[in-house]
């Protein structure tokens, strides 16, 4: 296969990966059962644990997150961690969502969930996913739910009734991000559509977490398919690479955990018991620890001697306003991963993490750009700072740069997605030692 074709491929499999996890919930259980595949095995926070050397594992939290590691056969005393996030900015269904208007329309009630371009969700086909708890025999049992079809719109206001709209417009979410959904000609019909989608009886449903996702399919386009679009690109680009990383990557090596994080709820602070800022990895790798036969510090030795990629995506120098850029770090799309820097540690790169990672590309012949964002712009935070308070570790920020970020249809090159992938599989691959005044690196 041409290099060209698979920069191509690599990007198409992504789209549909994306197509298939239109929430979190899905997003876990498309990463699980590929982990399966490649003969991993499901772990469970509530019982005992017991690990076999050579063995990979994934443990869920939440039906949202997801933590999968893998062990070498002989010696474990470090882990190499790549982590990323399951959530996109969207809206949430809200209780009791169904609402009628003028004795005709039925609309339903929602709420932000993140920070995201509104205007964008207009004028577009959305529809409905996320989680059924049901009621079984006495016991609540998940369900995920997806209706696949167009379903909802958010209709704009014509220019006729608002001559200023293309001045400025400042969006009161309670009243106009209210989604179009029927005729109401019968109460109660959205959740017959839910739980028809999820092939269960409505009275069997006890509780619910919905939420909109935007219907337009990816697509690859612009000259030589330089481009493409999608929605979720940030993350699910670097969660979808680092799977394809842990899995397709050589056995761990000797002395190495290989470790794969994907955090829910990244987009509203992290806070949560699934989210990066939570003991979840914390608990997942003393677990591992104390089944090896690790002492308390055996396993404080180990996170000093360990390392992580936090991988969630940047800004791309945009065409139509480059003066939002930083003026001497102009990264592009197609030019390789992004390193990314704040000096208020937004995101964890330092120069040793920086220096390990760049030497860790130049090997796998992976290219790398800086990311910083404009002093006067200030940008948002992600993973890896928050996960760094209950496992302190070197720690580097990475990402791909894009367009349109947290708008529900992003823009990315098609280059990326490869090179993201081809420089976690060489992270995974290489050897890492802790000396006294710095690391060996050996591929």
């Amino acid at each position: 296969m041409h290099t060209k074709d698979k920069f191509i491929e690599e990007t198409r499999e992504l789209i549909r990966f994306i197509e298939d996890s239109p929430s979190p919930y899905h997003v876990v259980r498309n990463v699980t059962q590929m982990l399966e595949q490649q003969g991993y095995s499901r772990l469970y926070e509530h019982v005992k644990w017991e690990l076999k050397p050579g063995a990979g594992y994934y443990v869920v939290r939440g039906d949202s997150s997801v933590i999968a590691f893998c062990l070498p056969e002989k010696t474990a005393d470090h882990f190499h961690i790549i982590a990323s996030h399951s959530d996109s900015p969207t809206f949430k269904i809200k209780e009791n969502p169904e609402r009628g208007k003028e004795g005709r329309y039925v609309t339903l009630n929602v709420e932000k969930y993140g920070g995201m371009l509104i205007g964008p969700w207009f004028d577009r086909p959305l529809s409905v996913a996320g989680r059924l708890l049901v009621q079984e025999e006495g016991a609540l049992k998940t369900r995920l739910v997806q209706v696949d079809r167009d379903l909802l719109m958010l209709p704009s206001l014509a220019i006729h009734m608002d001559r200023s709209a293309n001045e400025g417009h400042r969006f009161e979410i309670q009243k106009e991000i209210m989604p179009l959904y029927g005729e109401g000609r019968e109460a109660g019909a959205f959740w017959d559509e839910v739980a028809e989608s999820a092939g269960i009886e409505k009275e069997a449903v006890v509780s619910a977490d919905l939420m909109l996702y935007p219907r337009t399919p990816g697509t690859i386009w612009g000259e030589q398919q330089a481009f493409f679009s999608a929605p979720k690109l940030d993350d699910l680009l670097c969660a979808y690479a680092s799977v394809r990383a842990l899995s397709g990557s050589r056995p761990a090596r000797d002395g190495q955990i290989k470790v794969c994080c994907i955090f829910d709820n990244e987009e509203v602070g992290s806070g949560t018991k699934q989210g990066a800022c939570s003991t979840f990895l914390q608990d997942t790798l003393e677990r591992i620890n104390a089944c090896l036969g690790g002492s308390d510090e055996d396993y404080r030795m180990a996170v000093h001697r360990s390392f992580m990629l936090s991988a969630d995506n940047g800004h791309a120098v945009h065409p139509n306003y480059p003066e939002k850029a930083d003026p001497t770090n102009r990264p592009v799309m197609n030019g390789g991963v992004l390193i990314k820097y704040n000096a208020n540690q937004k995101y964890t790169t330092d120069a040793v993490s920086a220096a390990i990672f760049k030497m860790i590309c130049q090997k796998a012949e992976v290219p790398t750009q800086t990311y910083v964002n404009h002093s006067d712009v200030p940008g948002g935070s992600t993973l890896g700072n928050l996960s760094n308070m209950h496992v302190s570790l070197n720690t580097i920020d990475i990402g791909v740069a894009q367009l349109a970020m947290h708008s529900p249809y992003e823009t990315a090159g098609t280059k990326d997605p490869l090179y993201m992938r081809q420089a976690m599989t060489a992270f995974y691959e290489t050897k890492l030692s802790v000396e006294e005044d710095g690391y060996r690196i050996e591929a």
